[in-house]
């Protein structure tokens, strides 16, 4: 959050009949905070909503979504290293974390008063970190198709992965290793996103050791949950583990999407659509 300017004002003693001193020089004007982990771009007007893509996303994500949903004001987040935008602040170090303090200090910075926040897959993440460690800056929660513990989603833990996910890391550090995590873009995320490798390997190592279980009980906000069940046969056992993954956030609601893989504005877009509607309006 931005911090006020203090001024403060110095009086001397003068003598008698000594001249007043020199007024002093106006105090340098804050500058706005300009995000350097991600851009903004914003669409419509109404009640603001703050959209989050996933690992690799662009922002595009959302085009029709935005399109089909009218009548709010659309916060557009691009994360730097994604969509073909150049690094900036994610150029080193953690993403997922950072990336989420920049967003509850925008939110903070541009006066929106208690924005819902909607995050796809990493996205989903973030809008839980924001939620759960800046609870009075989020209005409500929308998840989608993403766990507490990002792990889960493959059927890992973040302590069972922990050696896999260092490997991944140490691995993008080289020629060979970029090119495997380029390739792993081209199968699992879109081949045309433009995605950093090295801001992805980052990125994925941190999520797959997050885990966000102990925190959902810091979430104040309604918190909504879509999920994605592609196979008839799996139907219950995907309800039985969102459930089991959610159990700490009193009150959530989950709702399962079938006949849909983990993009579900894509696969199932009129229910996707039908859901963010019911889920804004309340």
């Amino acid at each position: 959050m931005r911090s006020p300017i203090l001024l403060a004002a110095f009086l001397g003693f003068a003598c008698l009949g000594a001249a007043a001193p020199a007024p002093l020089p106006p105090a340098a004007a804050a500058k706005p905070f300009a995000p350097a982990r991600f851009s903004v771009a914003v669409r419509g007007s109404g009640p603001d909503v703050i959209l989050i893509p996933g690992l690799t996303g662009s922002s595009d994500v959302w085009r029709g979504t935005v399109a089909a949903v009218p009548g709010y004001r659309y916060h557009l987040v691009q994360v730097a290293g994604f969509g073909g935008t150049p690094p900036r602040g994610n150029a080193k170090g953690n993403v997922v974390a950072p990336l989420a303090e920049e967003i509850a200090r925008y939110i903070a910075a541009r006066g929106l008063k208690r924005p819902a926040v909607v995050g796809h897959s990493m996205g989903g993440t973030v809008a839980m970190m924001v939620a759960a460690r800046h609870p009075a800056r989020v209005g409500k929660v929308m998840v989608v198709d993403m766990l507490p513990q990002p792990a889960g989603i493959v059927g890992g833990d973040a302590v069972g992965v922990r050696a896999l996910a260092d490997g991944l890391r140490e691995l993008s550090a080289t020629p060979d290793g970029k090119r495997l995590v380029e390739s792993a873009i081209r199968l699992f995320g879109n081949p045309d996103s433009g995605a950093d490798p090295d801001v992805t390997a980052r990125a994925t190592h941190e999520l797959a050791l997050t885990d966000l279980t102990p925190e959902l009980p810091r979430i104040a906000a309604p918190l909504t949950v879509l999920y994605a069940s592609l196979d008839p046969s799996r139907r219950a056992a995907d309800t039985a583990r969102y459930r089991a993954a959610y159990r700490g956030k009193r009150g959530a609601r989950l709702i399962r999407i079938d006949d849909s893989g983990h993009m579900i504005m894509y696969d199932q877009p009129a229910r996707f659509r039908s859901e963010l509607r019911a889920f804004l309006a309340d």
